[in-house]
């Protein structure tokens, strides 16, 4: 199948999702339905090398698929790309065990199967600022036995697999290890409340005495895949809240054209103010979109540059979520009370595109990252 054909595909789910996602959303259920509709397009085989039966899609491709399935709903793309992203990591990296990679992913392309990095503790905060998991892993023989909660687990209730960040023993090691969702031990608390994302149900994953076979301890602690190679694939967070902000941008654009309030001659787009909105969230849409596309197609084209663009990476994140949350707060301006009605999809957009400046890499984090590249 052609880029073009799965671009394609994409749009139209997307346009489905968009009838739908307000009833997700409204009722906090997982999209079930809209997976089933992903799954029947093979889409969670997209960044799975041809190899193994994939559709093979690199970064570029990728982040053009999340942003467009984003417009339609935000929910159903984070998931996805939590799991198409996970994947093209180690695709790319190729630090895991061949045998078991392609194990993994002949299951996901015949199963249809679906995976998410489980890394987020409650007393750790976010994994990126290198807390020390509680979760831990001791071996006994030729197993390993894994205790602990993981927070934030996006889709935890459709998970088939997680990889699992816990500490090796009594060590300073940490090591990632891949875990059946159906083995004994394993189960999902209710605990996600938020008033974003309501429809990605990040659950607690809790593993009590969870025995795993000894090979799958699957990354170290030192392996670029987990620890200190750039981290390319969670551009998938900003393509998502860029589709948001897309789908906010478009619904304001029509708004301004067709609204015509009996005080003027015309639609609201003929007014000097409107127009100078509109103009500048073009102008931020239009950055977000050169910067994301710009960065992932230099990580595509000179895979020599990619040991040393962790803060361009970084930046992308800062830049796009920020711009995108500044996209639809322009939107909901030009709109204006009606935003804000619970029967408008911009009060939605302008929750759910608040959740990205909370998921890694942080605004402080990249600042930092920005500022120690040119100082040392």
């Amino acid at each position: 199948m052609s880029f073009q054909s799965i671009l394609q595909q994409a749009e139209e789910l997307s346009q489905q999702f968009s009838q739908r996602t307000a009833k997700f959303d409204e009722e906090q259920h997982f999209p079930f339905k809209n997976f089933e509709e992903l799954k029947a397009k093979d889409f969670q085989a997209l960044t799975i090398p041809v190899h193994y039966g994939g559709h093979g899609l690199n970064l570029l491709e990728f982040l053009s698929v999340q942003e467009r399935i984003a417009k339609g709903d935000s929910a159903t793309a984070l998931c996805l790309g939590w799991h198409l992203g996970s994947l093209l990591e180690i695709a790319e990296n190729g630090s895991w065990n061949a045998d078991r990679f392609q194990e993994l992913c002949e299951t996901i392309v015949d199963r249809k199967s679906l995976i998410n990095r489980a890394a987020t503790e409650p007393a750790t905060g976010s994994p990126t600022r290198g807390g020390m998991p509680q979760t831990t892993a001791v071996q006994q023989g030729e197993t390993w036995l894994l205790n602990g909660r993981k927070s934030f687990t996006s889709m935890a209730v459709a998970l088939d697999y997680s990889l699992v960040t816990a500490r090796i023993g009594d060590t300073d090691q940490k090591g990632v290890f891949l875990v059946d969702h159906s083995l004994e031990g394993v189960s999902i608390e209710e605990t996600w409340s938020m008033i974003s994302m309501q429809g990605t149900r990040s659950d607690d994953l809790l593993l009590n005495n969870v025995s795993v076979p000894s090979h799958f301890l699957v990354e170290e602690e030192g392996d670029q895949t987990n620890y200190s190679f750039p981290k390319a694939w969670l551009l998938h967070i900003p393509a998502c809240y860029l589709g948001i902000a897309g789908a906010a941008r478009e619904y304001a654009i029509e708004f301004a054209k067709t609204y015509s309030p009996n005080s003027l001659p015309g639609p609201i787009k003929d007014v000097p103010e409107v127009q100078r909105k509109v103009g500048e969230m073009e102008l931020e849409y239009y950055k977000c979109k050169q910067m994301l596309y710009a960065v992932a197609e230099k990580w595509v084209s000179f895979p020599e540059e990619r040991p040393k663009m962790g803060a361009e990476l970084a930046a992308v994140k800062h830049i796009v979520t920020n711009g995108a949350n500044k996209i639809v707060d322009i939107a909901m301006r030009i709109v204006g009370a009606k935003s804000l009605s619970k029967d408008n999809p911009l009060q939605r957009y302008f929750r759910d595109v608040r959740a990205g400046l909370h998921n890694p890499p942080m605004d402080d984090s990249v600042i930092s990252v920005l500022a120690k590249k040119v100082l040392y």
